[in-house]
């Protein structure tokens, strides 16, 4: 097993050197940027990321500045990458690093692991590509192509394979660590990409890798059979009074905890029921919208009514839309919603 890993450095060093994407967070080895990133790549697409990247650090520059943030600027940087508990978690943090370490980020793999938010994947991200430690980082992208070079069937997102892959890694990383950590995840999103057939012709490790030359690679990797998701049905209510719209804000716990959010009842209601669920007022119908919005484990399906009201419920609070722009983070389940209208 251990000589076709050896192989990996001498195989994607050259070829990332040559190949690898021009991303902003690829600038300079700053720990913090390396951080943000690593934080906002999880479950997102790289392109996704990168004006909020940009974004966010305009705001917010240094460590300091998100360990002093207001919560609501930092649910409006993060609005519509889901999530949120990756930000709330990013200011825990980096309140951490202002009380315990001057300020400064930890260049101990052991610290860096015990900050909030922070796994093993995040720990060694952080620590080979700003530090150069060698400590692997294993993230789907990583696992993906360590199946297909090995041709191995284990279920990928089993606990026991991924602590293997890491340590199988971590006794071949070469110097030049953050590269070779950076070289793996750049295989895995590009060549070795997921969701469609390897490239395995552009691949560098192609001379070396057993499930290409056994005929498997696209079929792997292997994956744990997905629990179906639980659905739930929700009615929302889009109501204007005076120019305002009605928002509500989620509990402090929980899915989407702290967020702003349009009025909801549970259920798909119908027109007269979702009048009556209001207790009157209603002046105008506007529309009603379908829509779907999926979690990891749970999918929403939801019904929009818009209403126009003949005063404002004290219940709600009533924004501008100027305001829901600049100021209320809305998730994407709810401004789907607005920017339907």
């Amino acid at each position: 097993m251990e000589e076709k890993l050896k192989k990996l450095p001498g195989a994607l060093l050259p070829w990332f050197s040559q190949n690898k994407r021009e991303l902003p967070w690829r600038q300079d080895k700053d720990p913090y940027h390396i951080w943000l990133s690593e934080i906002m790549l999880q479950q997102t697409r790289v392109e996704a990321v990168k004006g909020y990247y940009t974004r966010f650090l305009s705001q917010l520059p240094t460590i300091a500045a998100l360990a002093s943030a207001d919560d609501e600027l930092l649910l409006k940087l993060w609005e519509g990458l889901g999530y949120y508990s990756r930000v709330r978690n990013l200011k825990k943090a980096a309140c951490v690093i202002m009380e315990e370490h001057g300020g400064l980020f930890p260049g101990e793999y052991e610290a860096v692991r015990a900050l909030p938010g922070i796994g093993d994947y995040t720990a060694g991200a952080i620590c080979s590509i700003a530090f150069d430690q060698k400590k692997a980082a294993v993230d789907g992208n990583v696992l993906r192509v360590y199946a297909r070079l090995m041709d191995d069937d284990t279920p990928i997102d089993q606990p026991a394979f991924k602590r293997e892959v890491k340590t199988q890694l971590e006794t071949v990383y070469p110097e030049a660590a953050g590269d070779f950590t950076q070289a793996l995840m750049e295989l895995g999103a590009t060549v070795c990409g997921p969701n469609r057939a390897p490239d395995c012709e552009s691949c560098p490790c192609k001379a070396f890798c057993k499930g290409y030359s056994a005929g498997h690679a696209a079929q792997l990797p292997v994956k744990s059979p997905k629990k179906e998701r639980r659905v739930e049905q929700k009615t929302v209510f889009i109501l204007r009074c005076e120019g305002q719209y009605a928002l509500v804000k989620r509990q402090e716990k929980g899915l989407l905890a702290g967020m702003w959010q349009f009025p909801e009842t549970k259920g798909l209601l119908e027109l007269h029921d979702a009048i009556a669920a209001l207790g009157g007022g209603v002046k105008e119908v506007y529309r009603q919208v379908e829509k779907d919005h999926i979690f990891t484990h749970i999918v929403w399906k939801m019904r929009g009514f818009y209403l126009e009201m003949s005063d404002k419920d004290e219940k709600f609070q009533w924004f501008s839309p100027e305001k829901i722009e600049d100021h209320a983070a809305l998730p994407t389940a709810f401004r789907q919603f607005w920017e339907a209208f």
